[in-house]
């Protein structure tokens, strides 16, 4: 028996894989509405806690050439100079939500994502955080949580000692896969020492955290070939590993017509590239998550699921608790006390927001008592994989088998195919439902029937 045998079973994971949110919010990014506006924002931010953290998240949206998988909200350009103006309205906009907080508040969390955040120059990158301390409390760094995107072709070791020497004690990179092949299919040329070089240069400057992505269900992949990319990963032996599955929705992103529909891995394949990731990484003595993310045992984030503390934002798994966020730049999402809010997507629509000297918030939502209940429930179970009724019903003042039981109804098949034991008292996700908790959470979202399960990526 493999390290993957109580996650991996291929009979359950074929019969529950559909189409599915990943749930870095509740309600989803698709309910969000243009009804909600920037003074629903800035009431939304009077009323915020005065001793919660905060979290900043910033969007730069460049790249220089553009891989053919991608579903960010990205621009593909050569010339460096668009990155001046987007700097200096990201920095009106710092000052433009600045005069809506307390800003004593510690900001324990910071996020740059992308696009590419290194399009920027050494120097620019220096301006926009020497922007962001100006205008927020940013903690010490051994209280801090604050990582970068990172594109190994677009950072050089200098470039990398001048990310940690801004703040920064973590880095995620892309890889999506080390064959060469793949890459030449998915235009996202990237040799194993590219990226060895930058993940070196992380452990010399003293990075707490490196993490890899890779995508499986990519063009011409197979079982064998994605074991060699595997084993090449586990060689540079990164904190954290996030193997996601690629949704291919050219409908939605045109950039993936680019795509040869016929090299794509079959259904089968893909369950046995995804049977390899959980086998190698569990062998190679990594702490499987749960979705599609491992990290080793010392990590932070391993840590914390074992805590039962993990959290879960726009940027994924976390272990900071949870924060109200501050979404800077075009496309950016934040999330204030019972609310979430959203920049403008188009670099047009948010350029003429920020130079009209306004907020770029074009939609949103506010949730009701409803939504709350139902979010911590969802957060519960792809967080800590347990659901105390008892512990609901204290926060939120019901029944939960009362309130819920059309959805415990529902979670029987689960609980027979030993996806989640399902008791008078709590909902556990077993080792066997890791991989499907998106499917265990869904259940418990009323806006699922409303929206096009297409919209969404498939859970496997």
């Amino acid at each position: 028996m493999t390290a993957a045998a109580p996650f991996f079973r291929p009979d359950l994971l074929a019969r529950y894989d559909a189409h599915g949110p990943r749930y870095t919010s509740y309600p989803t990014a698709v309910q969000f509405t243009e009804a909600f506006d920037p003074a629903h924002y800035r009431e939304a931010a009077r009323k915020a806690k005065a001793n919660a953290d905060l979290s900043l998240y910033f969007h730069i949206p460049f790249c220089d050439t553009v891989c053919f998988y991608c579903g960010c909200n990205k621009i593909a350009t050569k010339n460096r100079a668009h990155a001046r103006p987007y700097l200096d309205r990201m920095k009106r906009e710092l000052a433009l939500q600045d005069a809506l907080f307390d800003t004593s508040r510690p900001v324990t969390q910071l996020h740059w994502g992308g696009g590419t955040p290194t399009f920027l120059s050494h120097d620019e990158m220096a301006e926009l955080m020497s922007a962001t301390r100006e205008h927020f409390n940013l903690v010490a760094d051994q209280r801090a949580e604050y990582s970068i995107e990172v594109d190994p072709r677009e950072a050089s070791p200098a470039t990398i000692a001048l990310l940690r020497e801004l703040g920064f004690n973590r880095l995620s990179l892309g890889v999506q896969d080390f064959d060469e092949r793949v890459q030449r299919a998915v235009n996202r040329i990237q040799p194993r020492e590219m990226t060895e070089t930058v993940l070196d240069a992380a452990r010399r400057n003293g990075f707490k955290s490196v993490s890899v992505d890779l995508i499986y269900g990519l063009p011409h992949q197979s079982v064998e070939s994605f074991s060699r990319t595997l084993d090449a990963i586990i060689d540079l032996k990164p904190d954290r590993v996030s193997v996601f599955g690629y949704a291919h929705m050219p409908s939605l992103f045109k950039m993936q017509r680019q795509i040869d529909e016929s090299a794509l891995p079959s259904p089968a394949v893909r369950l046995a590239i995804l049977e390899r990731v959980i086998a190698r990484m569990c062998d190679a003595g990594y702490v499987y998550i749960g979705m599609d993310h491992f990290a080793l045992p010392g990590d932070e984030l391993a840590r914390a699921f074992e805590a039962g503390t993990l959290q879960r934002n726009f940027q994924g798994y976390s272990t900071r608790a949870d924060c109200d966020l501050i979404g800077i730049g075009a496309s950016s999402i934040g999330k204030i006390g019972d609310v979430y809010a959203q920049n403008a997507r188009e670099l047009a629509d948010y350029t003429a927001a920020i130079d009209a000297g306004e907020l770029a918030i074009t939609r949103g939502v506010r949730l009701c008592a409803d939504d709350e209940l139902r979010r911590d429930v969802i957060m519960r179970l792809m967080c800590g994989g347990e659901l105390r009724f008892d512990d609901v019903a204290r926060t939120h003042g019901i029944e939960f088998p009362t309130a819920f039981a059309d959805e415990l109804a529902r979670l029987a098949p689960m609980a027979n195919d030993g996806l989640i034991d399902l008791s008078h008292d709590a909902i556990r996700v077993l080792p066997a439902g890791r991989m499907l908790v998106r499917n265990v959470a869904s259940v418990f979202d009323r806006y699922l029937g409303q929206a096009s399960l297409r919209r969404f990526s498939r859970t496997i």
